[in-house]
């Protein structure tokens, strides 16, 4: 969730969507993501939307206290319930993202996913998940959230080399994310994430290998592999500009894709999206296959984006806006857009596309299906599937993804 928000039309004061976005509601699944914007300390790559407490102390008060925050997204949960009405659906995703939000107690935690099961009651097999900075928990802590109804768990591990965390300015010490997980098994978790984050200054194949085999070898069930993207405005990108460190070319990103897709795979997890990989089809993470098949989801807190049927909006980004906006009884909401089809179509295409079963060539324009055809011939198509209609990326074709995804949607 980039902390630059974009341009839109005004959201009204009460949150009221337009009549076509509900309709057909119950025909598409409905998730939350639930924003923490705190943080204990500032990573020099993130662009997040997140705070320290000294970047907050003496800006928006007590209404930007993490204390009553658990509160205040409840206050919103509960707008959510007044916007979407009569909707019938049961939550089917919960993911709570920051930030950490593991800084807040385990219980405001709890009451957060409490809200949206007593307004909007959660699915049988509803996945309920949280990142977790592997500092701030301990077992207990990871017994509190399952027994609040959270089953699974996402660690930011980004490296197991101490010199690579340190370019990025993460804290925790290496191994702990390992241990994380054995402690997450024991706390009752059957679902357990490890994120990474390969090209970083400094890194050697070797260093990536070592973090991909610690990876592993701690047993999570779905493991996610980023490369580094450096934002404007953050500190690395300052660091990068000064000289302080190099700059990792897209060569060294495909060559480090290519040993995780070897070492993943050989571990027996498999991917699905470009970006992550799952020891079975019950450890993918459901909340972002929501997400990259268009469906509806709520962000609930300060910069968090929603989309319900073609419209999408974006909350203010400041706490203490976006406490005084509920506290006042009006949507948090800073602006929305209402999604043109050509608009849905192009961005189907460019999320599906992603996914192990890839997108329908009936997506495609004449334009584009040309560029496929050209694709397929290439080496970044496979055959199998676009011979049954569907355009589905080779491993090659994962290396150059949004190349292809841009002549597809010519």
């Amino acid at each position: 969730m980039p902390s630059v928000l974009p341009d839109g039309e005004p959201v009204p004061e009460d949150g009221t969507l337009p009549r076509h976005a509900l309709a057909d509601a119950g025909r598409r699944p409905l998730g939350f993501y639930l924003h923490v914007p705190y943080c204990a300390t500032r990573c020099g790559y993130c662009d997040f939307n997140t705070y320290t407490a000294s970047e907050l102390r003496g800006s928006g008060g007590a209404l930007a206290s993490r204390d009553n925050y658990a509160d205040t997204v409840a206050d919103e949960i509960r707008l959510a319930r007044k916007v979407l009405g009569d909707d019938p659906r049961p939550v089917e995703t919960v993911f709570v993202g920051g930030g950490t939000p593991t800084l807040l107690p385990a219980a405001d935690l709890g009451r957060m996913l409490a809200a949206i099961r007593d307004e909007f009651g959660l699915a049988p097999d509803a996945e309920v998940t949280t990142e977790a900075n592997p500092e701030s928990v301990d077992p207990r802590y990871l017994e509190e959230l399952r027994a609040a109804g959270f089953n699974r768990v996402s660690f930011g591990m980004q490296s197991a080399r101490q010199h690579v965390l340190k370019v990025l300015d993460r804290t925790h010490t290496p191994g702990r994310p390992e241990a994380c997980v054995a402690e997450a098994r024991a706390a009752g978790f059957d679902h357990v994430n490890l994120d990474l984050i390969y090209g970083t200054p400094g890194e050697s194949d070797d260093d990536w290998r070592a973090s991909l085999d610690a990876a592993i070898t701690a047993g999570p069930d779905h493991v996610s592999a980023y490369a580094l993207i450096v934002e404007e405005g953050t500190q690395l990108a300052r660091r990068i500009r000064r000289g302080e460190v190099p700059m990792t070319d897209d060569d060294v990103h495909a060559d480090r894709y290519l040993i995780a897709e070897d070492l993943l795979t050989a571990a027996g997890y498999h991917w699905y999206e470009v970006s992550n990989w799952a020891t079975t089809e019950a450890g993918r993470c459901r909340h972002n296959e929501l997400y990259w098949r268009g469906a509806d989801w709520w962000g609930a807190g300060p910069g968090a984006h929603s989309h319900v049927g073609g419209v999408r909006w974006w909350n203010v980004k400041h706490p203490g806006a976006y406490a005084q906006a509920l506290t006042e009884g009006r949507s948090p909401g800073a602006g929305r857009e209402i999604l043109p089809d050509e608009d849905r179509r192009v961005e189907r295409i460019l999320l599906e596309l992603r996914l192990l079963d890839g997108c329908p060539l009936s997506l495609l324009k004449p334009a584009g299906l040309a560029a496929a055809g050209k694709a397929l011939a290439d080496g970044l198509l496979q055959p199998e599937p676009y011979a049954a209609g569907r355009a589905v990326l080779t491993l090659r074709g994962r290396l150059l993804a949004d190349a292809v995804v841009r002549d597809l949607v010519d």
